[in-house]
């Protein structure tokens, strides 16, 4: 299948780098990415990103949740842990 832009002008494409400079993705314009869906039905339709968490965040967040219940005494200070956090990069 030839990706090219309906028009003459180029495609403006964004390559995406790992820290070893291996291509690892490709960013399209909209305006390009709608032009090629128009042009070629068989390119999958978009996933809207989903805003459900997986069963396993779930489960995490209920855990921290019900020890916050079981002693709501035991948290940690938000901007001390970011400066532990930071102070350890």
């Amino acid at each position: 299948m030839d990706l090219k832009p309906s028009n003459t002008n180029k495609m403006t494409l964004q390559y995406i780098q790992d820290k070893e400079g291996k291509t690892t993705g490709v960013i399209i314009p909209i305006k390009e990415w709608q032009s090629l869906k128009e042009k070629y039905s068989e390119l999958q339709e978009e996933v809207e990103p989903s805003t459900e968490l997986m069963s396993w965040q779930k489960k995490i967040l209920d855990e921290r949740i019900s020890d916050y219940f079981d002693d709501p005494e035991n948290v940690g200070d938000f901007e001390r842990t970011l400066d532990d956090i930071e102070k350890s990069l």
